[in-house]
């Protein structure tokens, strides 16, 4: 019988309050994986970009398209199995093009941004499985709201729809490899435990083939 390929690379989507952070930490504990988490007190532009967007907008995405070229990098140069917390699809495909149409990033910024991306996407190999948490703006809010970030307080509603849908609509086109999909309306990993077994169910037959 042949050997089951080791995957190296699991990635976890969604969008902000969807619990990628929980469920990284909880898979990581689980398989035993490295987590690669996003360094938020580390980002110098966060606090200024949340209050003046259009200034601080192309600063933040490509602090972040480095910082997640880095963590790429360091997955393939090691021999461990990685889970990472969002992927470097997220920045180009949602959060860049949201803040373009919001006005928020000029197009010259926006295309230079985009142009980038797509030369770097040409260097890097996609995750072995994504994972990606599917939830309603009702669900996101009362998550945000838990956890209680101070710059995440002025998060408008219409800011968090806008980034579902083009989630959704990423998620739909994604060809890129495997990929699951976890209604997190309904499932409840971070509270309930058969949730989450659920979900390490579903993992264990996407990578090892496994019922």
């Amino acid at each position: 019988m042949s050997k089951i390929k080791k995957p190296k690379h699991i990635a976890v989507a969604g969008n902000i309050g969807a619990g990628k952070t929980t469920l990284t930490e909880l898979l990581s504990k689980h398989y035993r994986w490295i987590p690669h988490f996003e360094d938020v007190d580390q980002n110098p532009y966060l606090f200024d970009f949340y209050e003046d967007m259009p200034r601080w907008s192309f600063n933040l995405q490509i602090f972040f398209l480095n910082s997640r070229l880095t963590q790429l990098l360091e997955i393939k140069r090691g021999t461990e199995t990685v889970i990472q917390d969002r992927t470097i699809y997220e920045d180009a495909h949602i959060f860049a093009p949201n803040l373009h149409e919001m006005g928020l990033m000029s197009k010259r910024d926006f295309d230079n941004y985009f142009d980038f991306f797509q030369s770097l996407r040409q260097l890097i190999e996609p995750p072995d499985l994504l994972i990606y948490l599917q939830a309603s703006v009702p669900t996101l809010v009362g998550q945000i709201q838990k956890r209680g970030r101070e710059y995440e307080e002025n998060i408008r509603l219409d800011y968090l729809k806008r980034l579902n849908d083009y989630y959704n609509k990423w998620i739909e086109g994604y060809k890129e490899g495997p990929l699951l999909v976890i209604n997190v309306d309904q499932n409840k990993f971070a509270e309930q435990e058969e949730d989450l077994g659920e979900i390490i169910s579903k993992i264990d037959s996407q990578l090892y083939g496994l019922f």
